[in-house]
């Protein structure tokens, strides 16, 4: 049998505790787009990939308007704002002409591909410095962006735990559970997919803002395999959360839990780098996570279903 042993003795493990910030508070940070996938992959049961594009317009948005000379927090507000177009855009597609989600989300991921070089001016790559603005997040202090980034997350996590009680929140829920009934019982299911998509969308081109401002800059490649690092997230978090609280886990606990396996998804991925792997598997290796997790509730339960019927026989 293979022994790890020698090989964890064989790096430097203070290295790796020092990293653990950082990887906290990016994890922390992509939680924020976590929980925009969540709404839109639990919630409504829709599979979308405008996510890739929006978090790089996210990103082109907050950027260029700081180098315009708007204040970061203003600069963030607006690519929120950005973030829920590009949503409206992919349920406008999907509603008004019929064309399937999966389909839909890719369209507007690929438009926005370009509606980002546009934003930056026609450059990939755009620096903002954090010795020229007050950003609100900055690689350089780690502690101070965590703590930055949980106040944002709590907010989140309150206001949508508000607006999901509301009327229009009951729609959505419903809608995701039984488009069909749902349209039965008068509710408009399109409005519905629309309101839920912008804004799933505009959390992460939040989040896309806030991660320019930490690593200051903006990439056109830094959405590039958000849905999977969202996806690993929804199902980290949701996997603990289930074993830890069981049926007392509710709605707010379920978003918390994703923002919580946000960072596992991101120390998970430290340590492997800390072990030396191939920086080029990363991508394998976070779809192999993802397909992991996701084939965990499903393996439990098929578990328990052969015990019952083991048990009855």
């Amino acid at each position: 049998m293979y022994n790890l042993i020698p090989v964890l003795c064989a790096h430097d493990i203070m290295s790796l505790v020092r990293a653990l910030p950082g990887s906290a508070a990016q994890g922390l940070i992509w939680g924020i787009m976590a929980i925009g996938v969540f709404l839109t992959f639990k919630i409504l049961d829709f599979a979308d990939l405008t996510v890739d594009g929006s978090f790089g317009t996210g990103g082109a948005v907050t950027v260029m308007l700081i180098l315009a000379g708007y204040p970061p927090v203003v600069a963030v507000g607006i690519a929120f704002l950005a973030g829920i177009l590009a949503g409206m855009v992919t349920g406008i597609l999907h509603t008004v002409f019929g064309i399937p989600a999966i389909l839909s989300g890719i369209l507007t991921q690929i438009a926005l591909y370009s509606v980002n070089l546009n934003i930056s001016q026609g450059r990939a790559n755009q620096a903002v410095s954090v010795d020229l603005y007050n950003l609100i997040v900055t690689g350089r202090n780690n502690p101070a962006t965590i703590l930055t980034v949980i106040i944002i997350l709590i907010l989140i996590i309150a206001l949508l735990y508000w607006f999901f009680g509301t009327e229009i929140g009951f729609t959505i829920r419903a809608t995701g559970c039984n488009e069909n009934m749902s349209r039965a019982q008068g509710i408009n299911t399109s409005i519905a997919k629309v309101i839920a998509l912008a804004f799933s969308n505009g959390l992460v081109a939040l989040a896309g803002g806030i991660l320019s401002q930490y690593q200051g800059n903006f990439d056109v490649n830094m959405g590039r395999g958000a849905i999977v690092i969202g996806l690993a997230s929804v199902i980290i978090g949701e996997v603990i959360g289930e074993a830890l609280l069981g049926k007392h886990l509710n709605f707010s606990g379920r978003l918390a839990f994703v923002a919580i396996g946000s960072i596992i998804y991101y120390v998970v991925i430290q340590f492997v780098l800390w072990l030396g792997l191939p920086t080029i598997d990363m991508k394998l290796f976070s779809a192999l996570v993802v397909a992991i997790f996701l084939a965990v509730p499903y393996m439990s339960a098929k578990s328990k279903n052969s015990y019952r019927k083991a048990a009855k026989k």
